[in-house]
């Protein structure tokens, strides 16, 4: 049993609207919050907003917002018992996750073994299947080809949805109406 921790202060590693949120939420839930920020967001809502406010540099997310290790230093220097990863970025990052929980900081959200589990869409399917999850039809293996997939979307039935193995945020997932329309579809997958 993993034994509960109270957040006092937390740190968003995130910009915009949903940093916005968890400040509310940090607010209503007395949490000191964090914010982070590129030279381009230093006069953004989240920044104002946030109770203390740590500019990360650079004017490109891959200067700011994905660089794991100045957020880490800042989560340091403020003192933060968590950080929030909000959404995109770095919140499906399982380096991330394991970086900040090796820092000794409560990551928000699942593990980084977790994350690496659920990236792997076909891996996610079989975890579920194991522990008794319903799961749509669909292969739980990657098809290897397109006489092979043809094969699956037939025996499941027209219309289908093919996803990306390792696929995120909708990319890689394409509705297929009509069996002449796969093989264009799985190459677009």
């Amino acid at each position: 049993m993993m034994k509960k921790r109270q957040i006092k202060k937390l740190l968003i590693a995130n910009r915009g609207e949903i940093a916005l949120r968890v400040i509310r939420a940090c607010k209503e839930l007395e949490i000191c919050s964090v914010s982070v920020f590129s030279d381009v967001d230093r006069k953004s809502l989240h920044v104002l907003q946030a109770d203390e406010a740590y500019a990360l540099g650079g004017s490109t997310p891959r200067e700011s917002y994905l660089n794991q290790a100045k957020i880490i230093e800042i989560s340091r220097a403020a003192s933060v018992d968590a950080i929030h990863p909000g959404y995109g970025f770095l919140a499906e990052n399982p380096d991330f996750a394991d970086a900040v929980a090796a820092a000794g900081v409560l990551f928000v959200g699942p593990s980084g073994d977790a994350i690496r589990l659920m990236g792997d869409k076909t891996q996610a399917r079989k975890v579920a299947r194991q522990l008794g999850i319903p799961t749509i039809s669909g292969t739980f293996e990657p098809v290897k080809d397109v006489s092979e997939g043809h094969l699956h979307a037939t025996d499941i039935g027209y219309p289908i949805l093919l996803k990306a193995a390792a696929g995120g945020g909708g990319k890689g997932m394409r509705v297929v109406r009509a069996a002449g329309d796969f093989e264009v579809a799985l190459r677009m997958a």
